[in-house]
């Protein structure tokens, strides 16, 4: 048996107001109940969320002071690196012009001693041709007093020897003036 959808709704108009149904109470009493249980779970969620947002806040916070220190930390190691490339070129060039102050100093040093050498050698040379025209020299003087005596023993006799050296001891006192 089927009710007709009319007839249903005249028995709902029959039994009295929309208000004095159970049904009306039930839900009325159901919004009553979840208004009061949303309001305790909404202000829980809210602070909840707010915690959650202040929290990220902190770590956003966090996150960009420590962004910041990171950046200052990177500039200040590329500005030491900066000053370290500038004293290391510094050092550099420092070292370039003491390399050369060195070496023209030593050129010079190097220059003096071949000259002092030099003289050395040249004075060794001028000596050694000294004593070698002396040795020459007496050599030749010892020649010639051996030809001379060897000659004077051959073809002179005793009186001319003889007045030869009274001549000498005559004029020796004249030489010795």
């Amino acid at each position: 048996m089927m009710i007709s959808p009319a007839l249903a709704a005249d028995a709902t108009h029959a039994a009295g107001p929309f208000y004095a149904e159970p049904t009306f109470w039930l839900t009325v009493a159901f919004i009553i109940f979840v208004a009061l249980l949303a309001r305790p779970v909404w202000s829980r969620m809210t602070t909840a969320l707010d915690a959650r947002a202040a929290a990220i806040q902190t770590e956003l916070e966090e996150a960009r002071q420590l962004r910041e220190e990171a950046q200052a930390t990177l500039a200040s190691y590329q500005r030491k690196q900066r000053d370290a490339a500038k004293e290391a070129e510094k050092l550099m060039a420092q070292a370039q012009d003491e390399a050369r102050r060195l070496t023209t100093e030593a050129e010079k040093n190097l220059a003096d001693t071949l000259k002092r050498l030099e003289a050395l050698t040249t004075e060794k040379i001028a000596q050694a041709q000294s004593r070698a025209l002396d040795e020459v020299r007496a050599e030749a003087v010892e020649i010639a007093l051996a030809a001379t005596e060897r000659l004077l023993r051959e073809r002179m006799d005793d009186t001319h020897a003889d007045a030869l050296v009274d001549q000498a001891i005559n004029e020796l006192p004249q030489k010795l003036q």
